[in-house]
């Protein structure tokens, strides 16, 4: 209970107030973070949707590139021809700011559209089979930075809510309860002294005391 653990004292009733403006300020401040956070977070969800359909877009034209590949030129063949293969798709880490944080995300490179070998050997099945897949990895690379923004969004989002749900629930209403019990019991103080001195007034007056 609030009476039991601060001492009835004007300066302790200043400091609670204090206390309790710097909770209400934290409590606006980390509401309107939440807020930015859940709109960020279903900004990077629509984009996830979005990337979804286009990977299930490009699987569907790239699997059926590889079975015509496959069909055309046999398993055999197109397993040699894979073997001297070497695309370079590099990827790397980039910083991006959401909501006020540094997210780590994916970026990747397509290898460039280039023929990676003997023009004699060449098969168009084959060049589109590349294409295709390249594609496909291209927009994997993306998904997965995408996802872990939207990881870190989602931890983010949980952390704040958790903090917003102490303020209400926990450190808001206990500092208020302390401020009114010290309200309570300075007023209950002065009413006990205006009634004590008119108290020793009247006996006072009783005696014939000045």
């Amino acid at each position: 209970m609030p009476s039991h653990n601060v001492a009835p004292t004007k300066s302790n009733l200043l400091r609670e107030k204090e206390r309790l403006a710097l909770a209400l300020e934290g409590y606006d401040l980390l509401e309107r973070k939440r807020e930015i956070l859940v709109m960020e977070l279903m900004k990077r969800v629509d984009e996830v949707r979005i990337l979804e359909r286009e990977i299930g877009a490009r699987c569907s034209t790239a699997y059926p590139a590889m079975r015509r590949m496959l069909l055309s030129v046999g398993r055999e063949r197109a397993k040699t021809l894979s073997a001297g293969m070497k695309c370079d798709f590099p990827a790397r880490e980039k910083r991006v700011q959401v909501a006020g944080l540094a997210v780590a995300s994916l970026e990747a490179e397509a290898p460039p559209r280039v023929l990676p070998y003997s023009f004699v050997n060449s098969f168009a099945d084959s060049d589109q089979t590349m294409l295709e897949f390249a594609g496909l990895l291209k927009l994997v690379a993306e998904m997965a930075g995408l996802r872990g923004i939207v990881w870190r969004l989602a931890k983010e989002l949980k952390k704040t809510q958790r903090r917003v749900n102490a303020l209400e629930k926990m450190v808001i209403p206990e500092s208020r309860g302390r401020a009114r019990y010290i309200e309570a019991a300075l007023e209950e103080r002065d009413r006990e002294s205006v009634f004590a001195g008119k108290l020793l007034k009247a006996r006072r007056a009783e005696e014939g005391e000045p």
